[in-house]
């Protein structure tokens, strides 16, 4: 978390949103094998917890059942050229929106993991614009079903702390931070850009 205070939003529809777009984060846990890092599809339940799924072999799983953990969900990103402001004396820097999540830890029972994926396939499949309809679960016999079930761990996140980074030029006045918001439109980094037009 970035320690500068212009870029802090402790809004939680913002917090959501970035969940819900972004849909993927990192999980992170001290466990008594020393520091571990799980990459995983998120997603929040609308009241204060996030939900997540492992594989069963993954180093993260026997160890998070009860434990407090950290997650990360990574927004846009850009790199700031210094050629972009009008003093010569300011120095590179890289806008990015990020979250972490911290909080306790409770294994999910089959029931809360099957609700998980499907929330996944549902949410995933409805934004892909080509290819036909939308797969859903239902196309899976039991048997098909049981296999991948039996190869994961579904997880849910209470979360107690929500700290996040919002550092899109708000430092900066409003003509240089426009002027780099165009350099960066220009340079193909549209997300990065359209966040410091949309978010004062």
């Amino acid at each position: 978390m970035h320690p500068n205070p212009a870029f802090r939003r402790d809004e939680r529809a913002l917090h959501e949103a970035l969940i819900d777009q972004v849909g993927f984060g990192t999980v992170f846990l001290t466990t008594p094998d020393g520091p571990r890092v799980a990459h995983t599809p998120l997603v929040s339940t609308g009241d204060g917890a996030v939900q997540f799924h492992l594989a069963r072999a993954n180093a993260l799983t026997r160890h998070l059942p009860g434990a407090t953990a950290l997650a990360v969900v990574n927004g846009p990103d850009a790199y700031v050229s210094s050629r972009w402001y009008d003093d010569p004396n300011k120095v590179p820097t890289w806008n990015y929106v990020a979250i972490e999540l911290e909080g306790p830890v409770r294994q999910m029972e089959e029931e809360g993991l099957l609700g998980l994926l499907e929330t996944l396939s549902s949410r995933h499949e409805g934004r892909i614009a080509t290819g036909g309809k939308p797969w859903t679960m239902d196309k899976l016999t039991p048997q098909a079903m049981r296999a991948p079930l039996r190869g994961i761990v579904g997880f849910e996140m209470e979360v107690m702390a929500w700290r996040e980074t919002v550092k899109l030029s708000q430092n900066q006045p409003a003509d240089e931070r426009e002027r780099v918001a165009a350099a960066l439109e220009a340079e193909g980094s549209l997300g990065v850009a359209e966040l410091m037009r949309t978010l004062p």
